[in-house]
Formats: C-alpha cells, structure tokens, sequence
C-alpha cells in the first residue's frame, strides 16, 4: 500500500507558490492523486508524448498528491493563478466550478467506459459554449476528461439495497451533488480528506467509502473494510484543465502538441484505467478475504430511480449552462447508441 500516511511536501516544491511565465518550457501538472494511481499512469504517458513531439522543447514536471498541500482547492487555486499550468479536478472542482458536478451524476453516463471517453473528450461536448465557458469564467480552460473506473462502494456490512444504505456515515469528496445522491439513497455522507480517510476508516469515524478500485488498493482502504459492492452507478471522471492566460500563449508548435496528444490519451488513459483496476481487482482478491458483491439488475433498479431526481437537481444548482453541458451528453449518447439502462 502506497501512502497509507501522506506527509505533505509543499517545502520539498516551494516554486509551486510563485506563478511562473505562461511561457515556461516547464509545464507543471497537478495530480488528485499519488504514484501508483491511474492519474499518475496517465500523467507520465502524457509527458512521455509531449516532451517526445516537441523535441524536448518542453519538459513536462509531474506534482502528485502532497507535493502541492493537502486541500484540492489549493491545487485548483495554483492552476487558476498559473503557478502549475495543468491539472486534474475531479469531485471537489465542484467548489471551483459548480458545472463540473455533472461527472458526478449517477447513472448517466454510458455502461461503456470507452465510449464514455469519447463522448466527454469529444468536441461537440468539449468545446461547446456551455462547458467552455463553465471554465473560463474562472480563469480555466477544460483540455479533456479522464474516465477513472467505476464507483465502487466499501462498508462494514453487505449492501443491496437503498435500504441497507440508510443512515450509513459513507465517505464524498466535498461535492453538494454528491451529498444530494447519497442522502436520496438513504446514507449519511461525510467528507473527510482522502489523506486522513484511512485511518477514519479504521477507527469507525467513516463507516463507508466510494471510490475506484484502484484507490482502494493504491491506499489499503479495503483492509479496513468487509465489504465491496459493485452498482455500477457512475464512473470516476477527472477532469483535465488549464490555465487559461497559459492556455492563448502557447505558440502554435506547443499547441498543435498538445492537441495531438490530448487525442492520442483517449484511448491510451482508457487502457491504464483499465488495466489498472483490473490487476488492483486481482490484488485485493489475493490479500484479503472482503466479500466481494455485484448488484443484479433488480437491486441497481433501486438506486437508479432514487437517483433520476438528481438531474434537475443539478440543474437548480448550476443553471441554464449546467442544463445544456448535460443535454449534450445526454444527446451524444443517444446518437452513439450507447444509453443502455444508465444513459436512458
């Protein structure tokens, strides 16, 4: 287990608080998460293309978690104000752009997690006005998405239904919408930081966890839990930005750089995710005895329809733009054919 007890490293980059030129040759990336994870695995093949199309021009400085502070915001506020270039937000971006809450809406996207790559990384919903601008207005520019894996939820007790979930004390990142779902289904959500979340979890202070299963082998979180339930009801999505004056400076050789690999990382971070849950799957089989569950059709039902409201309560936080990002990605998977019992 990789970081059970995170030391933060701010000192160790202490050029991470000062903004650099939006020229730089050096382009810091920001990631949620530590070595091992599937945002570092895509992160180093993403420097690994970039530094190899510009010809070493531009050299590509990976930041994981705790080498920039321990509050996600503080990662959102440096790739804001420039002092990192690039970066990830995922659950949490929520408190920085509230329209990125939509990746946190259950039972939305499509059961392909390949094809739910394309459709967010697409341009009809990538560079479309409403979730462009979602991001400029704060100093953002959204470059792509990075599908995860599947939410998969831990406890102390096996759960089936919405009503084996009520009034579990369950762990969300710091999201509304997330607190909103999870009340609907019955729990009691928590936030507790991802850091400390280990140790809630053994000493009882957080009865429940959601999170791919990468995460909860890259952090041991199931060695303290008895149970993994598998609903099937969102997937991880992080999403990948920039600053934005960094952004328009780029000359046109960096940007035509940038644009390429972006295109290439669809399919390639779809692979890490993938391979990366898989193996993480066969560990925790092979070092634990956690009681493993897959919901039936019948038990995801449930959920699916405690979590339908929850659209137009996306909608009532964010406003019109939320409402047109959402319908886009509603009408993308309709014409991909890919809307299965979770896009319909």
């Amino acid at each position: 287990m990789q970081m059970r007890n995170i030391v933060i490293g701010v000192t160790a980059l202490g050029m991470v608080g000062v903004a650099s030129s939006a020229f730089a040759d050096t382009w810091r990336f920001g990631l949620e998460e530590t070595e091992g994870s599937v945002q570092y695995g895509y992160a180093e093949e993403f420097k690994k293309l970039i530094e190899e199309k510009t010809d070493g021009d531009v050299t590509v400085q990976l930041l994981p978690y705790g080498s920039w502070g321990s509050n996600y915001s503080a990662l959102y506020d440096a790739v804001q104000n420039g002092a990192i270039q690039i970066g990830f937000g995922s659950g949490f971006l929520g408190g920085t752009v509230p329209e990125s809450q939509l990746m946190s809406l259950n039972f939305v996207m499509p059961n392909d997690q390949l094809e739910t790559a394309k459709i967010l990384n697409s341009d009809a919903f990538l560079k479309s006005d409403a979730w462009q601008q979602s991001f400029r207005e704060r100093g953002l520019v959204p470059l792509g998405a990075l599908p995860e894996g599947y939410q998969v939820w831990t406890a102390n007790k096996e759960i089936r239904t919405p009503a084996d979930m009520q009034g579990l004390q369950i762990r969300v990142m710091d999201n509304s919408l997330l607190r909103k779902t999870y009340e609907a289904y019955g729990a009691s959500p928590i936030t507790i930081a991802y850091g400390e979340l280990y140790s809630a979890l053994q000493q009882g202070q957080a009865e429940g966890n959601i999170q791919p299963v990468f995460a909860h082998e890259n952090m041991g979180f199931y060695e303290v839990q008895d149970y993994m339930i598998f609903a099937d009801q969102s997937q991880f999505v992080a999403n990948l930005m920039a600053n934005e004056d960094w952004y328009e400076g780029l000359s046109d050789d960096q940007r035509k750089a940038l644009d390429a690999t972006l295109g290439e990382m669809v399919q390639k971070g779809h692979d890490i995710q993938t391979q990366f849950n898989s193996e993480r799957l066969d560990t925790i089989k092979e070092k634990s005895d956690i009681n493993i569950i897959h919901l039936n059709d019948e038990e995801r039902e449930q959920f699916r329809e405690l979590a339908k409201p929850i659209r137009q309560v996306y909608v009532d936080m964010v406003g019109e733009r939320g409402k047109e990002a959402l319908d886009i990605v509603l009408d993308q998977i309709d014409k991909a054919g890919a809307g299965s019992d979770q896009g319909s």
